[in-house]
């Protein structure tokens, strides 16, 4: 299997930072301009390529249904449930580049530690969680049946929270939610619409 097709979250358009596929170089595509087309039209009717988005859940796709071929016993798609899904992201780890600090780690809970230890290197929480997003939706693309997703397994909810805690406490960065910002202007589309705000104090 090539570690090197599954990916996390990205910052630079261009390559692909935490995970597996981390130094993946994706060159962009040159569309071509107006001087180089033919009087025919014929690039004007060629499909616009892929997204990195696309391209990159396609080979996670690849990569996991490679893992089900050599996983002893070999495993079929109909056949995989949370628990499957739990072990390709943990075999995963091997590959990861995150330090995540272990509990007699005189470094543990340190966000920039003074110097280096010895403490095993993991996904990030971060990758695993864009990347079960994406296979969670290559799943549905490829016929799979929404209630029977593996990806969307609650085992598989509960193991990320588990490791986005874990990491948070070994690493001194807390994973915070983004809080959405309320509005406190009201807008009605309709003339005579009352509107009624009840707020729980």
């Amino acid at each position: 299997m090539n570690p090197a097709s599954v990916g996390g979250a990205a910052t630079d358009p261009n390559s692909i930072s935490e995970g597996p596929s981390s130094g993946v170089v994706i060159a962009s595509s040159t569309l071509p301009t107006a001087s180089h087309q033919s009087g025919a039209g014929e690039s004007s009717s060629s499909p616009p390529p892929p997204s990195r988005y696309e391209s990159q859940k396609r080979r996670d796709w690849n990569t996991f249904l490679q893992y089900l071929k050599n996983h002893k016993p070999p495993l079929t798609l109909a056949r995989c449930s949370g628990a499957h899904v739990i072990e390709f992201l943990k075999y995963l780890d091997q590959f990861g580049k995150t330090k995540v600090h272990i509990t007699g780690c005189p470094y543990f809970g340190h966000p920039n530690p003074p110097a280096p230890c010895s403490c095993p290197l993991k996904q990030a929480w971060g990758s695993l969680d864009a990347l079960i997003g994406r296979l969670r939706a290559a799943y549905d693309e490829n016929g799979g049946r929404p209630e029977s997703n593996p990806f969307a397994a609650k085992a598989v909810r509960i193991y990320l929270r588990e490791v986005r805690e874990g990491q948070a406490k070994a690493r001194g960065i807390p994973y915070e939610k983004k809080k959405r910002k309320r509005s406190n202007t009201i807008t009605t589309a309709a003339v005579g619409v009352n509107v009624y705000i009840t707020r729980n104090i």
